[in-house]
C-alpha cells in the first residue's frame, strides 16, 4: 500500500482540537498561502496529515517569535517554491533570529528593573 494510502488523516475539527487553531484560523492560512494545499475528500472536506501537523506547529513558533504574517507567507511561498531558495530562507530566519534575541535583551533589562523594585517593597533591597 502506498503511503498516501496508509497516513493518518485529520479532519479540520480534528486540527483544531490538536493544535488549538480555529477552524477560521485554519482556512485563513489557507487561503494566505501559509498552509500548502491541504488535501481534500471525495466531499471536498479538508484532510490534514501529520505533515501538515508538522508545518502548523513551525507556524505557532515563528508566531511566537513575533514574525510578521506577510514574511510567514513569504517563508511558505519559498518553501514551495524549491531548495534553491534556501539562502534566502535562511535571511530571513536569521533576520528573525536577530529581532528575537534584541527582544529578549529587552526582556531581561525588563526583568532586572522590576526584580529590583520588587525587592525594595520587599525590604530585599534599598532605593
Amino acid at each position: 500500500m502506498s503511503q498516501s494510502l496508509t497516513q493518518t488523516r485529520y479532519t479540520i475539527s480534528e486540527v483544531e482540537a490538536r493544535t488549538g487553531l480555529t477552524q477560521h484560523t485554519l482556512r485563513w492560512y489557507e487561503r494566505i498561502g501559509l498552509m500548502p494545499h491541504v488535501d481534500r475528500s471525495h466531499a471536498g472536506q479538508r484532510r490534514f496529515t501529520d505533515k501538515d501537523l508538522d508545518w502548523l506547529a513551525f507556524v505557532g513558533k515563528l508566531r511566537a517569535t513575533g514574525m510578521s504574517v506577510a514574511d510567514m507567507v513569504r517563508y511558505a511561498e519559498l518553501v514551495r517554491e524549491g531548495a534553491h531558495t534556501v539562502g534566502e530562507r535562511r535571511e530571513l530566519l536569521e533576520r528573525t533570529r536577530h529581532e528575537v534575541r534584541a527582544r529578549i535583551s529587552e526582556l531581561t533589562d525588563a526583568l532586572a528593573v522590576l526584580d529590583y523594585k520588587i525587592d525594595i517593597y520587599s525590604g530585599k533591597a534599598q532605593p
